[in-house]
């Protein structure tokens, strides 16, 4: 996703953007969707705790220092309280810092990305970002938009890198999870660089999905995809509440249950937003529902762009 918005960023192959007109859009999509969303689940969690519900999974936010509270609000120097929302933190963090990181891939790629490679695999924190890798993923979608990379040569070999990519991912979680809870620094670094490895891993299940009518449809969901980011940690949250006051320490029945209903709840809730309060869904996705025209006018590139590339073969 990082590399994706960085490549997006500078699309137009030019090293300078309208700084000041992409941060306030960006703050619109990105910073105003964070803020409600977080602050949501915040005053959501403050009122199950003041009803003593929920007690120890989460800060008791009426003893938490003013810093604390800040950083759970806004994530200024740790993560939120909706925790996956670090990510459009520090996304708007590499946004800000776009022009610069344009600059130093202009003039030393190998260079900058190589640096941005070895700081996102070493487990230290720089204090910009919460997580080292977006830094090298955002940069990453710099270079190849600024040296027109054709980033679809990879749909050739999406067949190879997708099941590849699931193999590793597979691989990795049962290490960890043998290894865990405290792992060692090797495999913290394999794991960040496992990161970096989801950007031609999750391009190459795209492109498979994409060719199928499942695909095509959700590619015509609009925001559903960014209400699934969004959602589904206060979702999990609660599940995982309501699993702990019945009692049961049958965890991976509760994985299990956990996915299903999250799978049914989240489109579920997603479609009776958009249809109640459309203009405020519309903010809680960052802008990002497309008129169904515009749906079926992707569609229809999508098939042409692929018809093409599959002459071309």
């Amino acid at each position: 996703m990082s590399a994706i918005s960085g490549y997006l960023l500078f699309r137009n192959g030019s090293a300078s953007i309208e700084y000041g007109k992409t941060i306030r859009r960006k703050t619109k999509t990105v910073m105003l969707p964070f803020f409600l969303w977080n602050c949501a689940f915040f005053i959501f969690a403050l009122t199950l705790q003041y009803y003593g519900i929920g007690d120890g999974f989460l800060p008791d936010l009426s003893e938490a220092s003013p810093h604390t509270l800040s950083t759970l609000l806004f994530a200024i120097d740790g993560t939120p309280i909706n925790l996956p929302l670090y990510f459009l933190r520090d996304l708007f963090v590499c946004i800000l810092l776009s022009p610069l990181l344009a600059f130093l891939i202009r003039r030393a790629p190998l260079l900058t990305l190589s640096f941005l490679l070895l700081l996102a695999a070493w487990p230290i924190s720089i204090g910009i970002v919460l997580r080292n890798s977006i830094l090298f993923s955002f940069s990453f979608g710099i270079y190849l938009s600024l040296h027109r990379i054709d980033v679809t040569i990879m749909d050739r070999y999406a067949a190879l890198i997708g099941p590849v990519f699931l193999a590793l991912a597979a691989l990795l979680a049962t290490v960890a999870y043998k290894a865990g809870p405290g792992l060692p620094l090797w495999l913290e670094v394999c794991r960040n660089l496992m990161v970096l490895v989801g950007i031609p891993g999750f391009w190459a299940l795209s492109a498979l999905l994409i060719r199928s009518r499942v695909g095509q449809g959700l590619a015509a969901t609009g925001g559903l995809s960014f209400w699934i980011f969004c959602a589904h940690y206060p979702l999990l949250f609660c599940l995982w509440v309501l699993w702990n006051r019945g009692g049961s320490d049958l965890y991976p029945v509760f994985y299990v249950l956990a996915a299903a209903l999250a799978l049914l709840l989240l489109p579920l809730t997603n479609g009776m937003a958009r249809n109640a309060l459309p203009s405020f869904y519309n903010l809680l996705t960052g802008s990002r529902v497309r008129p169904l025209a515009a749906a079926h006018t992707v569609q229809n590139r999508s098939a042409d762009d692929r018809r093409v590339r599959s002459e071309k073969r």
